[in-house]
């Protein structure tokens, strides 16, 4: 994103006579091409005169280069734009979808690490670990005895007359 003091390719910067002069044609034709649907200039605030983007200037520029090197009519270069826009439009999106895929691989990565922990853990509490560490030093905290060591679970202060 630009400020409004910085300058992109397709900020709206050249008057229609200074476009002119950088694509090589008549102000006159530039008129006829925004009529035309083939370049889409900005607009001056204000009285609203046509301002030319550096991006503006290139397609003119390939317009011209279409219509007297390769002969292909207006209505050709029209759909020859068209087209471009939409291989690039394409392109921005597939690139946004391959790194969605990226993030989600990484996401699916991490949750098959956090399943194989907890497979983990229940493992070894299946085997008579405890889940959650407890101290034996504490008088107040007893922990259960492990399946193990009397076949069953038992509570050490629990007298079993209950």
């Amino acid at each position: 994103m630009t400020s409004e003091f910085e300058l992109s390719d397709d900020t709206p910067v050249y008057v229609i006579s200074v476009a002119a002069q950088l694509s090589g044609l008549h102000p006159q034709t530039l008129r006829a091409y925004d009529r035309l649907g083939l370049v889409s200039p900005g607009r001056a605030p204000g009285r609203g005169d046509r301002r030319y983007s550096l991006r503006d200037i290139l397609i003119l520029r390939e317009i011209q280069r279409l219509s007297q090197e390769d002969g292909v009519n207006l209505s050709g270069i029209k759909r020859i734009l068209e087209l471009g826009n939409e291989e690039h439009r394409s392109r921005v999106l597939l690139a946004e979808m391959h790194a969605e895929i990226t993030q989600l691989r990484a996401e699916l990565e991490s949750t098959r690490a956090v399943a194989a922990r907890l497979a983990g853990l229940l493992r070894s509490r299946s085997r008579g670990a405890a889940l959650v560490p407890v101290r034996r030093s504490d008088s107040s905290v007893t922990a259960p005895v492990t399946r193990e060591a009397t076949g069953h679970t038992t509570d050490p202060g629990d007298t079993g007359d209950g």
